[in-house]
């Protein structure tokens, strides 16, 4: 199926490219989630009349994943979970109990924002994890596993 996009997709393309998906992508996710347009001949003119606008929200989105990055460099969040004697975890600690701790922190990061490159945490120390709050910006902050005292 023809799509346009309406703002930047990653491993897809940028604002205005249109670009080939397969149906299921684009009607279950895309178009959804308004990331994109069928590329009709009445869709393009009316992206083209408001590409401007479209620009300027992405520079916008884009401007504030850049602050919120730079407020996120360097940060450690600490979890606590309940542990063996031998330091592995009873359960693991996943994305979604990162962006908890983010959120409570005062970030504004939900779990799909947040990547592990070593998959869920199963043991007690400290581990890096990326943050991308926007597909241009990705951050690596320092996830520390402690023994939750009972």
């Amino acid at each position: 199926m023809q799509i346009i996009l309406l703002e930047k997709v990653a491993n897809l393309g940028n604002l205005g490219d249109v670009v080939t998906v397969k149906n299921g992508y684009a009607r279950n996710f895309l178009i959804p989630t308004r990331q994109a347009r069928r590329a009709t001949e009445a869709a393009i003119k009316e992206f083209e009349a408001r590409r401007a606008e479209l620009e300027k929200a992405a520079a916008e989105k884009l401007a504030a994943a850049q602050t919120l990055g730079e407020s996120l460099t360097g940060k450690t969040v600490r979890i606590s979970q309940k542990a063996g004697v031998d330091g592995r975890l009873f359960g693991s600690v996943t994305n979604a109990d990162v962006a908890d701790a983010l959120s409570k922190l005062g970030f504004a990061i939900t779990k799909t924002q947040v990547r592990m490159p070593l998959g869920p945490l199963k043991a007690v120390g400290e581990f890096p994890v990326n943050v991308a709050p926007h597909t241009d910006v990705v951050v690596e902050i320092s996830v520390q596993v402690v023994r939750e005292n009972d």
